[in-house]
């Protein structure tokens, strides 16, 4: 029905067929020529990997912490989070440093991952493409 040349527009596109009304459930944005972009965002070294860890262990350990406070009595409570705290620490950072230890040295970075397409369109059942087209090109 319609082709646009990122993601955003195709949103936009679908956001004034639901602000006119349309059922937006007959419409789909399907990407082309799909890729995949890495950002590389710094070095990994042991140390960072075993920071890294030792922060996502830490979190790990609030969330258990706070689940297993929940049946504890109220003078235990905060032993058991700061205990469940430093155990996710210490594990998550003995987890961080051997993950990154058994790489080797083969990937000594950290990236973010994303697909793309080239181009994106907006697709309408049939019996509806004419009302969609109109309503877009009005918008325009």
């Amino acid at each position: 029905m319609a082709g646009f040349p990122s993601y955003e527009r195709a949103q936009e596109a679908v956001d004034l067929l639901s602000d006119r009304e349309f059922d937006v459930r007959d419409v789909r944005i399907v990407g082309h020529d799909m890729k995949s972009i890495e950002v590389v965002t710094g070095r990994m070294t042991n140390l960072r990997a075993t920071i890294l860890g030792a922060m996502s262990g830490a979190w790990f350990g609030l969330f258990v912490g706070l689940l297993l406070g929940l049946f504890v009595k109220d003078s235990e409570w905060l032993r058991i989070v700061v205990s469940g705290v430093a155990l996710g620490a210490a594990f998550g950072s003995l987890y961080g440093f051997l993950g990154h230890l058994t790489t080797r040295g083969r990937r000594d970075f950290s990236s973010i991952q994303t697909m793309v397409a080239s181009r994106y369109d907006v697709l309408v059942t049939r019996d509806r493409a004419e009302e969609a087209r109109r309503i877009i090109q009005a918008g325009r």
